[in-house]
């Protein structure tokens, strides 16, 4: 659906900050200063501290002060970059939402082209990462096997490289706010509403300052997140590795008739056995443990309680 040139949309931007001190206002004076040579359309800021325990939340609120477009949430404790995106998206108002990162990884010079888009048709306009400078090695082949490993587990299509820098028009945020559970993957989830998409590569620059809040624990967590969300491949393997399982047993013991009745003789030792009784159990204690993940979730859901709590609303609301 294409945006009437006629009206002067409202586009919300959610940015997410966690101990960001160091570039909270480098990023709000870029994205400003970016945003200030577009014409007929005006900006919300949607700035969420995700349980900062610097001075975040004290940078941000003067920002507040100073610039009346400017909303700050401070969650209660610490839930998590993918929370902090969702209670952003919750309080943005917009005719589209806007999501990017706070530590200028997610260039500002490209919203004005993803503005484009989206005035062109496009619900969806996601940023494609295609390199980022100074990643390690660990994390550059770590994010390519965790699109391939979900892209192979998953039937909705994950864009290797599509990123949370990311435009949606105002059905495609109310369609994906209508998504209540949990364990959330956003770039799985946006992929799974289906509206029109459209993609614009980037290359990441290097962070502002300060380092990556994303460590290894966060990014296996996000990780399962994507994989139990969006498949029950796992599970499903649980019942072919079992096939699997009593199809090597029937063979080992047709082998063992053969040898008693043709051969003549019995196939001696314990230490065989005990492999394969080790094995069988081992597999079925993993087995055990995914079916356990997915109970594990499906009892965390049905508690309903929510998916975080606001202590400070710049707006007026605590």
């Amino acid at each position: 659906m294409k945006v009437p040139e006629t009206s002067r949309p409202v586009l919300s931007i959610v940015a997410p900050f966690y101990n960001e001190e160091e570039t909270a206002k480098l990023f709000y004076t870029v994205l400003r200063d970016e945003l200030g040579s577009l014409d007929n359309i005006d900006f919300q800021f949607v700035f969420v501290d995700d349980g900062s325990d610097d001075q975040t939340l004290k940078t941000l609120t003067e920002i507040a002060q100073a610039d009346t477009a400017v909303q700050v949430l401070s969650l209660s404790r610490n839930f998590g970059h993918q929370v902090a995106l969702t209670a952003g998206l919750d309080h943005a108002s917009g005719d589209a939402v806007l999501m990017m990162d706070s530590d200028l990884q997610h260039p500002p010079a490209l919203i004005p082209r993803m503005i484009d888009a989206w005035r062109d048709g496009s619900d969806v306009v996601s940023a494609v990462r295609e390199q980022t400078s100074g990643a390690s090695f660990f994390k550059r082949h770590s994010a390519s096997l965790f699109y391939r490993l979900v892209g192979s587990l998953t039937d909705t299509p994950i864009t290797p490289g599509a990123c949370d820098f990311c435009l949606l028009s105002r059905r495609a945020h109310q369609a994906l706010m209508r998504m209540p559970e949990r364990h959330r993957f956003l770039r799985g989830m946006i992929s799974w509403i289906g509206f029109p998409r459209s993609f614009l590569p980037f290359n990441a620059p290097a962070r502002a300052a300060g380092e990556t809040k994303y460590t290894v624990r966060k990014m296996v967590r996000l990780a399962l997140d994507a994989v139990f969300s969006f498949s029950t491949a796992p599970i499903k393997l649980a019942s072919q590795a079992g096939g699997v399982l009593v199809l090597a047993a029937a063979i080992y013991f047709g082998y063992i008739l053969w040898r008693y009745w043709i051969v003549g003789d019995l196939i001696p030792g314990w230490g065989s056995l005990i492999c394969t009784v080790l094995i069988l159990n081992g597999v079925q204690l993993f087995f055990t443990g995914l079916i356990g993940e997915y109970l594990s979730r499906t009892f965390e859901e049905a508690k309903r309680r929510p998916i975080y709590l606001i202590k400070f609303d710049s707006k007026g609301v605590t």
